[in-house]
């Protein structure tokens, strides 16, 4: 089992193809692009810039589905008749995005029918990137759910295969809403992951130096709990439904 999936994302052509049919817009860092339970129409695709979706658990803690970078989609609860939203979009930073309402989609497809399908087939692979998602919650342990973010964290970043992944007050809260864990569940991983050596603290910052090494480590982890040799502590399954 490898421990990095390739993402597929809208390539530039397709983006720059859909612009015709859809309306830009520029959100500043932090900005509330829609909220929960509000009336969707369409679907968004992020041009530049990072996404987050997040659904509130608890008074100051959420769980983070979805971060949606340069070409991945989000919103598209909007396709569905009388649709609504089922989490929160924040632009976390920076951000432009081209919204295509249902009746501009389905120009698209009458008119571009390769650009169209291009757009839909996105649609269906962050679909199994979801549900992919949902065995990973139900399935690891929160070390590897942490390691399988921080990946995902480092691809969408477009680190080169040497730089380091550098985390952050507002990164390490994220990533503690992406996995899915308690602040308390994330901290005892990382003493781990320092201890270990692959990871490294300065202060609030956390950096991974080697960000191929926490794959190796997540690949070693599956082999040996499809061998039936691994064991996962109590502890080691907190949720974020844990109190």
């Amino acid at each position: 089992m490898s421990s990095k999936r390739p993402v597929t994302r809208l390539s530039p052509d397709a983006r720059a193809a859909l612009v015709s049919y859809g309306a830009r817009a520029a959100w500043p860092a932090g900005f509330a692009i829609y909220q929960r339970g509000q009336s969707a129409d369409g679907v968004f695709v992020v041009l530049s810039g990072r996404v987050v979706l997040r659904s509130r658990v608890k008074a100051g803690r959420g769980f983070v589905p979805v971060v949606a970078a340069d070409g991945e989609t989000f919103g598209a609860e909007g396709l569905i008749p009388g649709g609504g939203y089922v989490t929160d979009a924040r632009a976390e930073e920076p951000s432009e995005t081209l919204h295509l309402s249902a009746a501009q989609l389905r120009s698209c497809l009458r008119e571009q029918p390769l650009v169209g399908g291009a757009l839909l087939a996105q649609l269906m692979v962050e679909r199994s990137a979801l549900l992919e998602k949902l065995r990973e919650l139900a399935t690891l342990s929160v070390e590897e759910r942490l390691i399988a973010s921080l990946l995902r964290m480092a691809d969408q970043s477009g680190l080169a295969d040497d730089a380091p992944l550098v985390l952050g007050p507002a990164q390490y809260r994220l990533l503690c809403e992406l996995v899915g864990a308690t602040r308390e569940s994330v901290s005892l991983v990382f003493n781990r992951l320092v201890a270990a050596g692959l990871v490294e603290r300065d202060g609030t910052t956390f950096a991974v130096p080697d960000v191929a090494a926490l794959g190796r480590r997540l690949s070693a982890a599956w082999v040996e709990e499809e061998g039936g040799s691994m064991t996962v502590s109590r502890d080691e399954l907190g949720s974020s439904a844990r109190p």
